[in-house]
């Protein structure tokens, strides 16, 4: 596979936990965290305030609390993953020594993800496809929710490297719901549904280029409130 310049980079950040926070509110606490630490730069704060995607994607806390509640007084662990250079940079630098009154960053490690042929990707944490009509299963067809899956994902990376790409070729060569029923997430007050999905990566070079990116970006949309984020597997 011809190599292209796309880098993923992964940061794995300690936090120390100041309040107990209930599993629903991980993604929110952990998204709000992010989000102040943007706030502290004009230019950063320009970029969350507005309608674009934002090209990072983060995990929930590790290790997983079985009770449903992450503790106060205990560290956990977030990786954080970008395809953009400088907001690594930024919230490598940043993130180390930011704190909101229920989380604080305590160090901050970094890599660059290595790009060998991908087997599958599968999200860790529920995809978000919002629709007119709830959750995506009400309104559409598995046709419909490929195509517009494909579709953001292009859109994503089009947008990364500021050129339109040639968009014939497959994606996958399957997909695998892992979630028996919707998954519900809360999202300013509001509760949306979302699935964890299981792609099989297709043998061609822009397949393995893409699934290289939406590592550092998620899946589908809400990405940088952290739905979407997905593992992988090597051939």
């Amino acid at each position: 596979m011809q190599q292209t310049k796309t880098k993923v980079y992964e940061l794995k950040i300690k936090t120390y936990i100041l309040q107990d926070i209930p599993y629903p509110q991980t993604m929110r606490t952990i998204a709000g965290f992010i989000d102040s630490s943007l706030a502290k730069r004009e230019d950063l704060l320009e970029l969350h305030n507005q309608n674009q995607f934002k090209q990072y994607c983060f995990s929930g806390f590790y290790p997983l609390e079985t009770n449903g509640v992450y503790q106060a007084d205990h560290i956990y662990t977030v990786t954080l993953r970008t395809v953009d250079a400088k907001l690594a940079e930024y919230f490598l630098k940043v993130l180390k020594d930011h704190i909101t009154p229920k989380m604080k960053g305590l160090t901050a490690e970094i890599r660059i993800v290595p790009k060998k042929i991908i087997g599958e990707i599968y999200s860790l944490l529920p995809v978000i496809m919002k629709s007119d009509g709830g959750y995506w299963r009400n309104t559409m067809e598995l046709e419909e929710y490929e195509r517009r899956l494909f579709e953001n994902a292009v859109k994503k990376y089009q947008a990364y490297i500021e050129e339109r790409i040639e968009e014939d070729f497959q994606l996958y060569t399957g997909i695998r719901f892992m979630n028996k029923k919707p998954i519900g997430v809360e999202y300013k007050e509001i509760r949306l549904l979302g699935d964890k999905l299981n792609l099989q990566i297709a043998d061609n070079e822009m397949a393995q280029e893409l699934a290289y990116f939406l590592l550092g970006t998620g899946i589908g949309e809400m990405n940088s409130r952290g739905y979407g984020y997905c593992n992988f597997r090597w051939i």
